[in-house]
């Protein structure tokens, strides 16, 4: 998390573009997101200028050249307002909307871009950028959390179910799934990138030298492994931008309603999914999908995206997806369907139950994780269950670090599930085999299972009880009286 003395630099350049009249937080957003990223390309450079001077070569892949001198944050900062104005607007605008190749992702989503600050305000985008450069964002964890801090100022966050996944808790469901190189990964509702930048940070963590020793595995990890759909122009363009900050060139970002397009052309295609879908209210029935209709005849939104899982996932695809608590035990002819379907269909493989502070401070909303494989011929056996109780911050709307943490003890514990078969019901932890779930009417929340240990309470007996009452009663009357002599 970032610090107060951070937020409130961040506040500050919010403001000076509030003052500058923009007051729509999302175009805010947008436009603090083209300096950041700004920003961003001219540290990769110096990063590549730095190994090529130690390594005594020429720059790899460089992103500037020698004639872009004013292209260069450390330098454009530099400038007056008017031509910070003008270089922005006139050069490094059009040269932006080029980068990754006329085709690429970014281009497309780029085209339309706008930076919207009018020519008479040069001034705020001076203070804005000096602003900016004060802020130290000198890793990745500090300017994901500075980009999630800007993310939970969106008015409209949680107001069309979108709630922002926190860094930790994607970091979490990336590390229980462990993607591998030649995995194609997708996030039907990828906002700005948030699981896609997880897995390409993890795959380059664990299998990097793997990756670029090999120029087929190379060749898939830049420009097929990461696919990802959204409908929002802004949030296609952030996903776009953070994915070529992350060094994948030409990621599959698509402009695409999941819920309402035909999946003909992503049916079976893609081997893992890492998602958190914006689970809220219903759809028109007619704008559904008929193919997710198949699958369960709804129109809520949870159930459908579920259901969509299922359409996009090979044969022995895998999937880690927040789902809200009422699908885990919803009555409804639907919600029970999808879960039949889950555990007799496929196989499902774990429920985490997280807790409801999670999400916090844009909502409340109790959620679990679903891990499950889709196979079409069934295999569910013992489903493991965990009752998150802590993720390393405090549960209310401050979101303070604190030591209790659940997540690396939730990350072995699922990676050794052979040695959870001991576990009682009582424990964080336990396996509940199939037919008893089914015998539940397919019910998947924690508490159908969870035994709850009560401790044995002596109380003392009744005729001690009533002596003591005799006792106190006889203290207050003496006390009344002695109250009385006093007054008389």
């Amino acid at each position: 998390m970032i610090t107060g003395e951070v937020k409130n630099k961040v506040d500050a350049v919010w403001n000076a573009f509030w003052a500058g009249g923009i007051s729509n937080p999302l175009e805010v957003v947008e436009q603090l997101t083209y300096l950041l990223f700004l920003k961003g390309l001219d540290e990769t450079h110096t990063a590549r200028e730095a190994r090529a001077t130690r390594l005594g070569e020429p720059i790899e892949n460089p992103v500037f050249t020698d004639q872009m001198h004013e292209y260069r944050w450390k330098n454009f900062k530099h400038l007056g307002a008017p031509a910070m104005y003008r270089v922005l607007t006139e050069t490094i605008f059009p040269w932006m909307r080029q980068l990754g190749g006329e085709h690429s992702a970014f281009a497309k989503h780029m085209r339309d871009a706008r930076f919207t600050l009018p020519p008479e305000k040069a001034g705020v985008l001076a203070r804005v950028v000096d602003g900016l450069d004060k802020i130290p964002m000198q890793d990745r964890d500090t300017k994901g959390d500075l980009y999630e801090y800007l993310l939970s100022k969106l008015a409209t966050a949680g107001q069309n179910g979108q709630f922002r996944t926190p860094r930790h808790i994607i970091r979490m469901m990336v590390d229980l799934m462990r993607p591998k190189p030649q995995d194609t990964i997708c996030d039907p509702a990828c906002g700005t990138a948030g699981f896609l930048v997880g897995s390409e940070e993890y795959l380059r963590e664990h299998y990097e030298t793997e990756i670029y020793s090999d120029p087929a595995l190379k060749q898939h990890f830049e420009n097929a492994a990461f696919h990802g759909f959204d409908f929002d122009h802004t949030m296609l363009r952030v996903a776009a931008m953070n994915m070529l900050l992350h060094g994948i060139p030409n990621p599959d970002i698509r402009n695409k309603d999941s819920l309402s397009s035909d999946h003909s052309e992503d049916s079976d295609l893609y081997t893992l999914i890492l998602a958190n879908p914006p689970f809220k209210g219903s759809l028109d029935e007619n704008s559904v999908a008929k193919d997710l209709t198949s699958i369960v005849k709804t129109k809520k939104t949870e159930l459908l995206f579920l259901a969509l899982f299922l359409r996009l996932l090979k044969p022995g695809g895998r999937a880690a997806v927040i789902v809200p608590d009422g699908v885990l035990f919803g009555s409804s002819k639907a919600h029970r369907q999808i879960r039949e379907t889950l555990v007799e269909g496929h196989k499902l493989d774990g429920i985490i139950s997280l807790p409801s502070g999670v999400f916090r401070p844009y909502a409340g909303v109790s959620t679990a994780i679903m891990i499950f494989t889709k196979t079409g011929r069934g295999g569910t056996g013992d489903v493991w269950f965990y009752d998150m109780k802590a993720d390393g911050y405090t549960l209310d709307d401050k979101r303070n670090p604190t030591a209790e943490n659940d997540i690396p003890d939730i990350v072995h514990r699922w990676h050794h599930r052979d040695e959870e078969r001991t576990r009682q019901r009582t424990d964080q932890s336990f396996f509940v085999p199939k037919a008893e779930i089914k015998a539940n009417g397919y019910d998947l929340s924690i508490n159908r299972y969870k035994e709850t240990q009560h401790e044995a309470v002596e109380y003392d007996a009744p005729e001690k009880i009533l002596d003591d009452l005799d006792a106190l009663e006889a203290e207050i009357q003496a006390g009344l009286k002695r109250l009385r002599e006093m007054l008389a």
